[in-house]
This record gives C-alpha cells, structure tokens and sequence, in this order.
C-alpha cells in the first residue's frame, strides 16, 4: 500500500475527530437541536462520500499521484494549513458568543493570523474547510474526493450566502466590501 493512502486515512480521520472535538469543546450552538430529517441526510452523504473515496483511495489498482511525493506533501501542508485555519476560525466565533447566550456581533480579525480572512468573507470557516478537501484532493489525486470536495463546497457555499445574507440584514453597519465565502467572488 502506498504511503499517500495512510496519510489520507490519518488526514480524514484526523479531520472528523476535530470536528466531534470542537463540537463538544468549542462550539456555541444557537439552537439546541437538529432537526431529525437532517440526521438521514448527513449521515447518508458523509457515510456515503467515505466509503466512495476509500474505495478507490484504497483499491489495489489505486495508482497514487502522477508527481509522487512532492504533489502528497504539497497538498498535505494546504490540509493542515486550512485545518488550523478552519479551527481558528471556530475559536474566533465562539469567543464572540458569551456562554449560554444568543448574542450575535460582527466577526472581526482578531490577533490570530488565521482569522484575517474575516476581512474578505462572512464565513471564513467554510472557506478553510473547502481548502482542506482541495488539499486532500490534490494529495490524493483522486476524482471521489474531487468529488466530494466539490459536493462540500457547493453545500457550505449555500450556507455562507445564507449567513451573509442574514448578517447584512441584522447589522446595518457590516462590512460592504465582503463576501460570503471566496474573497471578491462569492
């Protein structure tokens, strides 16, 4: 097995156990549940998109990158870099919400380097988190995760217009020149 296969096994898994992390750690959720119907959805495409892209990041036939090891370690570094990036960011919003209250503010940078992109895009979190699976894809040279990524990013896009959106309508004076999540495009 090549060695490209481990890394992506340590970075997915590595990924979604800083999800759950943040999740119990960092997160300040507004509303205390999920609807139930978003439960089958969610776990229908995450389950779903895994066993797509291991099966062919796993296969015997999976051929690995065309550039070898220097195209597995420039994406690895653009993984970690977003996946710092992205828990940052959560950092960032949580600090803004104090606990066990509804308060919304207008994200600004703060001393984190992380948190610059607050000024180009309304959700600098999903952009991170689009480049962490651009990362994983090009490690990987795998069309799934392509795939996958792609699937991702059109779904936090949505999101992030729709947080834009809402962030404009609540506060008169929120920045005018940002984004929802693709600094001056989106």
């Amino acid at each position: 097995m090549l060695p490209v296969v481990h890394v992506a096994c340590m970075c997915w898994c590595g990924h979604y156990a800083k999800r759950v992390l943040e999740t119990i750690f960092v997160h300040r959720f507004s509303h205390a549940t999920m609807p139930i119907r978003n439960l089958f959805k969610n776990c229908t495409y995450y389950w779903g998109c895994a066993a797509f892209v291991s099966y062919f990041v796993n296969h015997p036939k999976y051929q690995g990158t065309l550039y070898g090891d220097m195209q597995v370690y420039v994406g690895l570094a653009l993984f970690i870099f977003n996946e710092l990036g992205n828990f940052s960011v959560h950092v960032a919003l949580r600090n803004l919400r104090p606990t066990g209250s509804k308060v919304r503010k207008i994200p600004f940078p703060t001393g984190n380097p992380f948190t610059f992109l607050f000024t180009f895009v309304s959700c600098p979190n999903y952009t991170y988190e689009i480049g962490s699976w651009i990362g994983f894809s090009i490690m990987t040279q795998s069309l799934p995760a392509l795939i996958f990524t792609f699937l991702g990013g059109y779904q936090m896009t949505v999101w992030a217009i729709g947080k834009h959106r809402n962030y404009r309508k609540e506060f008169p004076q929120y920045p005018k020149s940002r984004k929802s999540v693709i600094p001056f495009i989106i």
